[in-house]
């Protein structure tokens, strides 16, 4: 079956060749196959699913199912009352992005870590729970907030936390923020309240942290890793830090997982010191082989801020995240949420429901299987070079491809000349920190469905 399909208001015709006995796979086959060879660029408009359903000769609701799994894929977008178009395959940066690039020119592959595959965001799930939120919502919910966060999602989000995370806590120790990054200014605010002038953080991280911590006040002195993780064990021989910054569950950006010991060793320093310890559990709901690795909030309520967000598990163009507050924190963190205001309360009810219904956890799951099929796909690629080795959990949406010393920025540059956005491990390391690997940080998560394939095969092309 080859059809002409006129495209409403470009005067273009959409040329499909629907083959095979089964119309629904035939059709979505030829689609996919118009976005791979270009013939339909990002954005293109297709037409609407009566007018291909006539000029093709088909049932309109064929048409109908085929959008809706390419919308699911990633291959199509699609917003109610607007036209089906090609999905957008590299969106901008969001302001925390784990490497951001300041060129606006976007490009061609992006393989940079910190940001989820923004085009599988659950748009008709959300769509529903808001006009459920919005059918019973009471006129409260209209008016000014609860600085802590609606009771209605910390209340949701004790609950699952407890389920998903082992966190042990209560809705009241609950405070809603605008993302890791809101969260972590607040806790700055309230470290250095209490008296807290410098925060260990880990050897590597997010720049973009220990900015925040600077510009707090607090000085970040660098706390040394290894194969297994940040070497807590070395806190209680140094003194004059008052908190200590975590990844435990899947340190960012090197992959290990703290060790039973070391995580130990990180409870007993902040028991014996009175110090705070900051959990940031960024990426926990993505494990992959290995049983999950529960908070280390749970080991310590009393000493333990944990910090958790929507902007991996969802998109981080919500803007929502959250902190479980310790008792020792709990006054300093209130009188610093009136000083950076409150994050928007309808969109904290959607996620509540989300959370409620199951609607998140499906969510969750189906995009634990397609992250974990990207890098075992990314692990088979590399499985016959000797010079390029995967490292780190089979976790997360990024993994650590280990690389010949010197080799890391030349990769770095022949991955730009071929349109590919890639980070070294360089660009996360401590200013005083003392290991010198040369990696590169794969985000596996950050392509669309339709871009993924390429990606990958432009960074086997690079890699020696």
């Amino acid at each position: 079956m080859s059809e002409l399909a006129a495209e409403p208001g470009s005067g273009a015709d959409l040329h499909l060749e629907v083959r095979g006995p089964r119309v629904l796979a035939g059709l979505k086959e030829a689609l996919r196959e118009a976005v791979r060879s270009g013939r339909l660029t990002p954005g293109a408009r297709l037409p609407s699913t009566r007018s291909l359903a006539a000029d093709l000769g088909i049932a309109r609701n064929t048409v109908v199912a085929a959008y809706a799994e390419l919308v699911a894929e990633g291959w199509l977008s699609s917003r109610q009352g607007a036209a089906t178009r090609v999905a957008t395959a590299h969106g901008a940066a969001p302001p925390d992005r784990a490497c951001a690039d300041p060129d606006p020119a976007r490009p061609l592959h992006d393989l940079r870590p910190g940001t989820p595959d923004v085009a599988a965001f659950p748009r008709a799930e959300w769509l529903r729970a808001a006009r459920r939120v919005f059918d019973r919502a009471p006129d409260r919910a209209f008016s000014y907030p609860d600085v802590r966060g609606t009771e209605e999602l910390r209340t949701a989000l004790a609950a699952y936390l407890a389920r998903a995370r082992g966190v042990r806590t209560d809705p009241e120790r609950i405070v809603v923020c605008a993302g890791a990054a809101h969260g972590l200014r607040l806790l700055a605010t309230a470290l250095r309240a209490r008296g807290t002038d410098s925060v260990f953080t880990e050897g590597y991280g997010l720049d973009l942290h220990r900015r925040l911590l600077t510009e707090s006040g607090l000085r970040t002195p660098c706390l040394p890793m290894d194969g297994h993780g940040a070497r807590t064990d070395l806190l209680a021989q140094t003194s004059g830090a008052g908190a200590v910054v975590l990844t435990p569950a899947h340190q960012f950006p090197s992959g290990e997982v703290l060790s039973g010991d070391r995580r130990a060793a990180v409870i007993r320093w902040a028991r014996n010191t009175g110090a705070v310890v900051v959990e940031d559990d960024y990426d926990g709901e993505f494990r992959y082989e290995n049983p999950p690795v529960g908070s280390l909030q749970a080991l310590d309520p009393g000493h333990v801020a944990y910090l958790g967000t929507a902007s991996k598990s969802l998109a981080p163009g919500l803007r929502l995240g959250w902190l479980v507050v310790p008792e020792i924190l709990a006054d300093q963190l209130s009188r610093a949420l009136g000083e950076f205001g409150m994050c928007g309360t309808l969109d904290q009810l959607v996620l509540a429901e989300l959370l409620g219904s199951g609607a998140y956890d499906r969510h969750v799951r189906a995009m634990r299987a397609r992250y974990r099929r990207r890098r075992e796909q990314l692990s088979e690629m590399l499985a016959g070079r000797a010079r390029s080795r995967l490292s780190g959990a089979s976790a997360g949406l990024h993994a650590i491809v280990n690389v010949p010393s010197g080799c890391e920025a030349a990769i770095i540059g022949a991955a730009e000349a071929d349109g590919l956005a890639l980070c070294g491990i360089s660009r996360f390391r401590h200013p005083r920190g003392q290991d010198d690997r040369d990696a590169i940080v794969v985000g596996y998560a950050t392509p669309s469905a339709s871009a993924w394939a390429g990606a990958l095969a432009a960074l086997e092309a690079v890699l020696p």
